[in-house]
């Protein structure tokens, strides 16, 4: 995983730093079903791993998992031409057909099309994350490094409350829920601005 790099196709070995991976094994009773985008120094220890780069995990089906834990590359991915909105696409759309809970660590980057097209109208909750420059481990040790960047967990799921209450201990968490609207069978979703609803699509 990258940790916020313009641009790294070599190195994808910034790991989840071990609170974060306790608390979301706790919010979801002591386990993770799938990590698409783990390396050889993960410390999530996911039932069932894809490893970057060797095994890209866009590339697989995430339909047969419940619990879903995604900290993907931040930067692009040349090689594979991809970014870190394809790996946003996949959560809300698995989420989406499946039912499937999910949670992805990434930065807070709420200007972004891929915000405004995957996570607002898409997911249930988000908890800003209180570290202002969050730890990751690099090649599975602690590095002293700081993203250059604040991070967030993003949640589409259907346990708001929990999530709350496990959570709020590690960032203000937000329920966004009420973005999301049906109507006549279509959904309606909302575009806003920092947080200040200003079109409907």
């Amino acid at each position: 995983m990258t940790a916020g790099r313009k641009v790294n196709t070599l190195s994808q070995s910034w790991c989840t730093p071990p609170k974060y991976v306790n608390a979301i094994k706790r919010f979801w009773n002591g386990s993770i079903d799938l990590d698409p985008c783990s390396n050889e120094y993960s410390i999530v220890h996911a039932r069932t791993e894809f490893r970057l780069p060797e095994h890209n995990g866009l590339e697989e089906s995430w339909n047969f998992y419940d619990k879903i834990y995604v900290n993907p590359p931040y930067g692009s991915d040349r090689e594979l031409g991809t970014t870190i909105k394809d790996w946003l696409a996949k959560c809300a759309i698995t989420h989406n057909e499946t039912g499937a809970e999910i949670i992805a660590l990434i930065p807070v980057a709420p200007n972004t099309r891929h915000w405004k097209n995957y996570i607002f109208g898409q997911a249930t909750s988000i908890c800003f994350l209180y570290d202002t420059r969050l730890r990751f481990l690099e090649d599975g040790m602690e590095s002293g490094k700081g993203a250059p960047m604040a991070c967030c967990l993003i949640y589409w799921g259907h346990d708001k409350n929990g999530f709350f209450d496990n959570f709020i201990e590690y960032g203000a968490v937000v329920d966004i829920s009420n973005l999301k609207k049906k109507r006549i069978g279509q959904e309606k979703y909302y575009s806003f601005d920092l947080f200040n609803i200003v079109s409907v699509v």
